[in-house]
């Protein structure tokens, strides 16, 4: 009869778990041990809610070098290989924003150059909640702050992402951030440890009480003491990490490190877990020799703190002296705390004594797999939102709706801070930094960095709540082909993806159904496009208080663009024609299901988003990129949020002048369904005069159909109009001013944030 401690529910396990360890140990756990199994047995660290959904994602792939498994995947992009990985940092984002999210771009970034990368760009994918509520500006200023202090000072280049807001993450933020990092060569640093009697080595920081049982953290919900939590946050250095970058590469360049593997969650004990459970070998470490900066530290607490910017790494007996001088003279921790050996096992060792001893394979492999049932069909509040009809809108004429003119309309959507500028947010960043980012943030998208001599690569976050809460699969299919398609339009080849997925509590039926049809719809969509995951990060029970976020997955995709020179943004050029790519205008987009025209014009999140032809993308992705290559195309931005207009009118805004559009005849569906809505894979591009005849011939061959010509850019103004009336007609200035300012004003003026 096994005896359930009575402060159980402390380490995050369940009485079965606890069951479960002590049949793995052949007795009870100690205080310490329970402890590690907390932790490596969490959501966060094990997968034990999603490990089994995500087996159906694609993973390999000619372009494939290594797939999930390591710190990070890795592309090939042409004789230079690139490594990228998206991490969450969702909770201690919510508790201290400005640490939580610096330390969250350290995390992945030594997820980067753990492999031998360099690391070379950031992304991110931010939520909050409105910005009328002081604590949602309160978050997002931090956010910000600490995205910037961190990469800004270890000198990586954040140089793209996207940033949304609504009530569902009023509590609970999302930060996500993405990492890039070049290798000059297809191997990679392994983490599996070998080599019995190699010693282990500790470098980097010193380890103190800042994040201790983060992980358990981040695999529960947000509640009213979340503030009492604080200590549960990292404090990162980044100057420092700058160090360990340097000093870790120059390291491994020696050939005297055999392994290695950062301390992020679960810092020590997940490192010598994982360490020691793929390399089937055992790791006794002396805790002892651990470098601390706080006084009567205890072995629970060594091995749980989550100190930033520390390694573990195994080195060749005997050649320790050439590798730890090389940490000492960049002013960094480095000493042997341990060693391999044979007995597949984690020891601890304090003041002489064994205080820990696991298998390491029940820790790191061993680890609880929960197969949920799903829901035979879609719950009744998901089924009821598919059951809407747009025709219980108020009528939409060639006028306006519900009393509002189109030109009032447009400028109410440019104004709200999901579509308007985020200026103000990434001028915060250095973009610059490492003189290679070839596309600036604002104006095209999907950010462009340079790689090797004209060789580049293209990067992208992108996710849709909404659309996922509404129908997860075709949510979920619909973010991989926007990612795609973003990457198509500024001429890159998409190659694979790493996603993160951000849900509320796995434990509850409806939210189960929404993560495995959302996976599904992943998986689905990977494997069409030829985009395989290469590893990524689950941040589940996303929650406050029994109230879930919007079901979030996260998709980073990166691309090969193969001569910089020939790249594309969003800017268009007077006097270039202007090609719409796609689903017809005028005659399908799929509804208003989910768009941004209806949450901000009427007030509702309902319908169910459009169906994604994948065929199609396929199809018009391939034309644009091929417009691209071939020199025809000189501008090209995707139809999304806000739809068609809301894509002319950021076109207007970047080029700088405007384009008169005449409709012949009247589109077959709503005005505002026609103007604003969001489906349909499509794309605006520009051609200049010279390639319009070539460019017009590949797309009679290759998009017979599928795509159409609108008119000829120039003006001050963004005009459309029928044959005798004007819909839209706004200057391309007064444009420009509403969207600049829809998220500062709110920031300035608190009272002006509620529409």
């Amino acid at each position: 009869m096994v005896t359930i401690p009575a402060d159980l529910d402390r380490t995050g396990l369940t009485p079965e778990e606890y069951v479960l360890v002590c049949e793995k140990l052949g007795r009870a756990p100690n205080r310490l041990e329970l402890g590690m199994f907390g932790v490596m047995w969490s959501e966060h660290c094990c997968y034990k809610n999603s490990k089994l959904l995500l087996r159906q994602f694609p993973t390999q792939g000619r372009q494939v070098v290594v797939g999930p498994g390591e710190n990070a995947g890795v592309v090939d992009l042409g004789g230079v290989y690139l490594a990228f990985k998206v991490e969450s940092h969702n909770h201690p984002s919510a508790v201290e924003p400005f640490q939580g999210a610096a330390t969250g771009v350290g995390g992945i970034l030594r997820d980067i150059f753990t492999l031998g990368a360099r690391p070379i760009a950031l992304l991110n994918s931010l939520r909050f909640g409105p910005l009328a509520e002081a604590r949602s500006r309160a978050l997002l200023t931090g956010v910000v702050a600490g995205i910037a202090h961190y990469g800004n000072c270890v000198g990586v280049p954040t140089v793209g992402g996207e940033v949304y807001f609504d009530a569902v993450y009023r509590d609970n933020p999302l930060v996500n951030v993405m990492a890039l990092g070049v290798l000059a060569q297809p191997q990679v640093m392994p983490s599996a440890a070998r080599g019995i009697g190699n010693p282990v080595v500790y470098v980097g920081a010193t380890t103190g009480r800042d994040g201790i049982g983060g992980a358990s953290f981040a695999s529960a919900e947000l509640g009213e003491d979340t503030q009492a939590q604080r200590p549960a946050v990292q404090v990162g250095d980044p100057f420092l990490e700058k160090c360990l970058i340097e000093a870790c590469l120059e390291a491994f360049a020696t050939g005297a490190v055999v392994a290695c593997q950062d301390m992020g969650a679960a810092g020590l004990t997940c490192a010598t877990a994982e360490m020691a459970a793929k390399g089937k070998v055992g790791i006794r470490l002396h805790l002892d020799a651990v470098p601390v900066r706080e006084t009567g530290m205890q072995p629970l607490e060594l091995m749980l703190s989550e100190s930033q910017e520390r390694m573990l790494l195994v080195v060749e007996r005997g050649r320790e002296a050439e590798v730890l001088p090389i940490f000492q003279r960049w002013g960094l921790a480095a000493v042997v705390v341990g060693e391999v050996i044979a007995a597949p096992e984690v020891q601890i060792v304090h003041q002489g004594q064994i205080v820990g001893q696991i298998p390491a394979a029940a820790l790191a492999v061993e680890t609880p797999i929960y197969q949920r049932d799903i829901l035979a069909e879609p719950p009744p509040a998901v089924q009821q939102h598919w059951a809407w009809s747009a025709e219980t809108l108020p009528a939409a004429t060639v006028e306006g709706v519900g009393g509002r003119t189109w030109n009032e309309v447009l400028l109410h959507l440019l104004d709200q801070p999901n579509l308007g500028s985020k200026r103000w947010i990434y001028r915060q960043y250095d973009h610059q930094v490492q003189n290679n980012t070839v596309v600036l943030p604002g104006i095209a998208d999907a950010a462009v960095v340079r790689v090797q001599g004209r060789l580049g690569v293209a990067a992208t976050m992108d996710g849709n709540g909404r659309w996922v809460w509404l129908d997860p699969e075709r949510g979920a299919m619909a973010i991989v082909a926007e990612a795609a398609r973003n990457l198509s339009c500024v001429g890159a080849e998409p190659l694979a993806v790493t996603d993160n997925l951000n849900f509320g509590s796995p434990e509850k039926p409806e939210i189960y159904w929404q993560l495995a049809m959302a996976c599904r719809g992943l998986a689905h969509a990977c494997r069409e496009l030829g985009t395989p995951v290469t590893g990524g990060n689950v941040s589940l029970y996303n929650e406050t208080q029994g109230q879930a976020i919007y079901p979030t997955p996260v998709v980073g995709m990166v691309g090969r663009v193969a001569d910089i020179r020939r790249r594309c943004t969003m800017q268009w050029v007077a006097g270039h024609g202007l090609y719409l790519l796609g689903a017809p205008w005028g005659q399908e987009t799929g509804g208003l299901g989910g768009s941004e025209y209806l949450a901000a014009i009427h007030g509702l999140v309902t319908g169910r988003p459009p169906a994604v032809d994948l065929a199609r993308e396929k199809r018009v992705q391939a034309a644009c990129r091929h417009g691209i290559a071939q020199g025809w195309v000189t501008a090209a931005h995707d139809v999304s949020d806000g739809g068609v207009v809301v894509a002319l009118a950021e076109m207007a805004i970047a080029g700088g002048c405007g384009v008169h559009i005449t409709v012949a005849t009247p589109p077959v569906i709503r005005w505002d369904e026609w103007l604003f809505g969001e489906g349909g894979s499509r794309i605006w591009v520009t051609v200049a005069p010279e390639a319009r005849a070539t460019w017009e011939a590949y797309l009679e061959e290759q998009l017979p159909g599928e795509w159409g010509c609108w008119g000829v850019i120039g003006g001050e103004s963004l005009t459309i109009c029928t044959a005798d009336r004007t819909l839209i007609d706004l200057p391309v200035n007064r444009l420009h001013q509403t969207w600049e300012a829809a998220l500062t004003r709110r920031l300035a003026s608190p009272g002006s944030a509620g529409d």
